[in-house]
């Protein structure tokens, strides 16, 4: 593998200071918007805003950052745009939840968060190449850990600084604070990480050239991330689930408070178990922990179809539901990363995000869809059935797969 004339020496060590720069300006991110997330049903009321206002809100914003990877990808296989993308992209984030202390109407939210999840989608190819660009190869799934688990620290600490904030300050003045987190997001990537650029290193491929040329191992393990996705739902829908077992015990009121400290648990092995994911990765083999992933998915689909009303057991798949996703999160970028070439490295994890959010978007549909139409049941074994298809399908397709030069 060539030596990049421009990436520091100690790429022999996972947490460089390139790594260390990324995974501090994803905790800084998701700090601030999270503290947006949590108060913009608050702030929606006090604007009036109708009751189906918070679902288009996210539903447009979750497309617009959808196909926004896919040109940031593009535009990111321009190695010296890389890092300006990235700053620029997590500066709009932030801007865009600043200005929530600003609007007047729901439609004025609607359009300030599009914009921040444009920016969103835009960096995450940037951000992912730049990733893999600060490690060597065979440490890669330790610096996806290290990305993920300070991405969820600071998903945690958003709304715990929101709960602080409105018992000092009014929503708006609230929202404004988040511009603190958001601007130190966008410094840490441009004082912190290097651009990766090797000398005379420059790629200006048309788009469709670029999806052309992705190869065909790629676009085997996109299928399997496709089928996994398509049964991979938002685990909100499981505060819904521990909600609707507790009632009959605990109330409704308690039962809520405690289906959110169930998921609070959730984010917090999702956050402990990233790094040591990417590191049993890097060490076992990156596709075959992340068949176990999947495979897990479909083991909590079918545990919540049994899962009897007491909390020892919906701890557990609470439990088990965070720690699938640190591995489905740290190594699916990770095994990404070994089938890509570097020319079209960020256009392939332009297109990979894209096919996980389509998948993300139409899951939750059919599993509520199911879940209301006929029983939370039929919602659980359909999402089991898919994840364990997904998983299976990378089982079997993994074998002889060749890993492209890194």
């Amino acid at each position: 593998m060539d030596t990049p004339s421009k990436i520091p020496a100690t790429k022999s060590r996972w947490l460089t200071r390139g790594v260390f720069g990324i995974g501090l300006a994803s905790l800084c991110s998701d700090w601030g918007h999270e503290i947006g997330t949590s108060l913009l049903p608050i702030l929606l009321a006090g604007l009036g805003a109708p009751a189906y206002a918070l679902g288009v809100i996210e539903g447009v914003a979750d497309g617009v950052s959808s196909f926004a990877k896919l040109a940031g990808g593009w535009i990111a296989d321009r190695p010296y745009l890389r890092k300006p993308v990235a700053i620029a992209g997590y500066l709009l984030t932030g801007l865009s939840t600043f200005a929530f202390g600003f609007v007047g109407t729901w439609p004025q939210v609607l359009a300030s968060r599009a914009i921040g999840w444009m920016g969103r989608g835009i960096r995450g190819p940037a951000r992912d190449v730049l990733l893999t660009d600060a490690v060597a190869p065979e440490l890669v799934g330790r610096a996806f850990g290290f990305e993920r688990t300070m991405d969820t620290i600071g998903a945690i600490l958003g709304p715990l600084c929101a709960t602080a904030l409105i018992a000092m300050m009014s929503v708006r003045m609230a929202m404004r604070w988040t511009l603190l987190p958001g601007a130190l997001a966008a410094v840490a990537i441009a004082t912190l990480v290097p651009t990766g650029v090797r000398d005379g290193e420059h790629h200006a491929l048309p788009f469709t050239t670029s999806l052309s040329r992705l190869p065909r191992e790629f676009r085997g393990f996109l299928k399997c991330v496709a089928l996994f996705g398509l049964g991979d739902f938002a685990h909100t829908l499981l505060i819904l689930r521990a909600v609707q077992l507790l009632t009959p015990e605990y109330g409704i009121v308690r039962a809520g408070g405690i289906a959110v400290a169930l998921y609070t648990f959730h984010n917090v092995i999702y956050a402990a178990a990233s790094y040591p994911a990417g590191v049993a990765g890097d060490k076992l083999g990156r596709r075959g922990i992340l068949v176990v992933g999947y495979l897990l998915a479909a083991v909590m689909s079918v545990g919540f179809i049994f899962a009897p009303a007491r909390l020892p057991e919906l701890i557990g798949l609470f439990g088990l539901a965070g720690f699938y996703v640190a591995i489905q999160d740290t190594l699916e970028k990770s095994v990404a990363a070994e089938l890509l070439p570097r020319e079209i490295r960020a256009t392939g994890f332009g297109v990979l995000a894209t096919v996980n959010g389509v998948g993300d978007f139409f899951s939750s549909i059919i599993v509520g869809f199911l879940w209301t139409e006929v029983s939370p049941a039929a919602g659980f074994i359909y999402a089991a059935a898919l994840t364990a298809v997904g998983g299976l399908l990378l089982l079997f397709s993994s074998r002889g797969a060749v890993p492209s030069r890194m």
